[in-house]
């Protein structure tokens, strides 16, 4: 579904990504690893249009991607959860979930808001409510949710669990795999590699702009390397 190739990013003289490559089938999850500054998050938003990068291939579906603006991306079936949420803090709840659904033009944003709803009540609960005075675990739904109402095939998250108590965590990663199984294929970048490597079908460990290991998610958890810089053994 989507190729990334020889991916090269840079941030004035900086080389942020050298070469990064990967791919992700349709209906899986995949999951990028890496310390802080491997360059997980860049690659996610050269994926989604935000930076251009120097050097490289994206494609989706056989189209490519690069040079492609953001809001064009959105329409090719790419959501992107940012890191740190990026809610609209002075929207309700509503305004903010048909924020995304700002460019469609079919019949079914209805269906979806109730999809999101059934994924997430409490925003249903909350639906009237500034989104600035949510919760941290409440404007995570609503920032899932607000991707979801684009109808992505693709949905990119950025670090979802960062700053959640642990069973906001475990809620949020159930909700990730409900997605995958209602058809959504999902790009996730994590620091909680135990969670990641749980629900993910395959995983990429990133380390200073570069792929260092692939392998299923089984084979990830077993491997020394990654016990040992990611999972604490």
């Amino acid at each position: 579904m989507l190729s990334v190739e020889d991916l090269h990013v840079f941030y004035g003289e900086i080389h942020a990504l050298k070469g990064v490559a990967l791919e992700v089938g349709r209906g899986e999850i995949v999951t990028i690893l890496g310390n802080n500054g491997a360059g997980k998050t860049t690659t996610l938003k050269t994926i989604s249009g935000l930076l251009a990068p120097r050097r490289g291939r994206i494609v989706l579906d056989g189209e490519p991607l690069v040079g492609v603006p953001a809001h064009e991306v959105v329409l090719r079936g790419i959501a992107h959860v940012p890191e740190g949420r990026r809610i609209f803090n002075r929207l309700t709840v509503r305004e903010n979930l048909m924020m995304g659904a700002y460019l469609r033009r079919d019949g079914g944003v209805p269906a979806d808001l109730d999809r999101v709803f059934a994924l997430f009540p409490r925003l249903h609960e909350r639906l009237g409510q500034v989104a600035g005075t949510l919760s941290g675990g409440e404007q995570q739904m609503l920032a899932i949710g607000r991707a979801l109402m684009a109808s992505p095939r693709l949905l990119l998250l950025d670090e979802p669990s960062m700053g959640l108590a642990p069973v906001l965590v475990e809620q949020i990663f159930a909700t990730i795999a409900d997605i995958n199984r209602q058809g959504i294929t999902i790009l996730l970048v994590e620091q909680n590699a135990a969670m990641a490597l749980g629900v993910a079908h395959r995983g990429y460990v990133l380390e200073t702009g570069a792929i260092a290991l692939t392998g299923t998610a089984g084979a990830l958890v077993e491997d020394p390397a990654v016990r040992r810089a990611y999972l604490g053994d």
